[in-house]
């Protein structure tokens, strides 16, 4: 009878630590030890050189600098995403009362405080934190960039082709500016002197003047107007991806010649 109890306390000890294990997850002490063990991650340097870039610099540092010390930078990522997330919603009421729209360019207006501020205020406090920042901050501008082309594309303003050629081509572009950064150490904000901060307010203008004109006459034929800013946009953001990769590729093949 005391073999029987035995074998099974050991069993039971055994299913004890698989479970641990399993609940432990890929994420467990062991993988967080070699984790925190890796050579530092450096981050790669920042190239904003917008029209509008030295003077929000500046206007960002004296906002970070007044800031309470209880509000920190993971508050503002979140007002940031949430503006975004509301602002799509938004866009989709807009379909049936045009109002909304103003309500869109409040809630762009927020994402812009949330979004430019966060790296801000860390950067100013000294309490950066490189691989979460970099990881959590383009994980969230790529999901909020979703739902705020959804809500244009549910609003009834655009089209849902072209709603998704723009969302394509958004991602292409993003996804080419995270490589960049990580193969070359230079993450560019800005293309051709544009940065998310110009497109907002474009966004902003394009809103106040879509209460007015939905639609806009061109050779004789009428379009939305959301629909010609997306085609514009899309080809714009396609162009500019090509360019970035084929430089890129090039700089990076004359690094690494065989």
């Amino acid at each position: 009878m005391m073999l029987i109890v035995r074998a099974w306390a050991r069993c039971r000890a055994r299913h004890d630590i698989c479970l641990q294990k399993i609940l432990q997850g890929p994420t467990g002490p062991r993988e967080e030890r070699a984790l925190t063990e890796q050579p530092i991650f450096v981050a790669s340097r920042r190239v904003q050189d917008s029209f509008l870039a030295p003077a929000e610099s500046r206007l960002l540092r004296w906002l970070a600098a007044k800031l309470p010390a209880s509000v920190h930078s993971d508050h503002l990522t979140v007002l940031g995403f949430a503006s975004m997330v509301c602002a799509g919603v938004a866009y989709s009421l807009a379909g049936a009362a045009p109002a909304w729209l103003h309500a869109v360019n409040l809630l762009i207006a927020a994402n812009w405080f949330g979004d430019s501020l966060d790296g801000t205020v860390a950067r100013y406090r000294n309490q950066q934190r490189p691989r979460y920042g970099y990881y959590v901050d383009h994980v969230v501008d790529s999901v909020g960039t979703l739902f705020l082309v959804g809500g244009m594309a549910l609003s009834g303003y655009m089209s849902e082709r072209l709603a998704f050629v723009l969302l394509a081509a958004y991602l292409l572009l993003s996804i080419e500016s995270y490589l960049g950064a990580l193969a070359l150490g230079e993450f560019r904000i800005s293309f051709w002197r544009f940065s998310p901060t110009e497109l907002r307010i474009l966004l902003i203008v394009g809103n106040l003047f879509l209460l007015r004109h939905p639609q806009v006459e061109i050779l004789g034929r009428s379009y939305l107007l959301l629909d010609v800013g997306a085609a514009a946009g899309a080809a714009l953001m396609a162009v500019v991806f090509a360019v970035a990769a084929v430089g890129h590729a090039r700089r990076l093949y004359l690094l690494e010649r065989i």
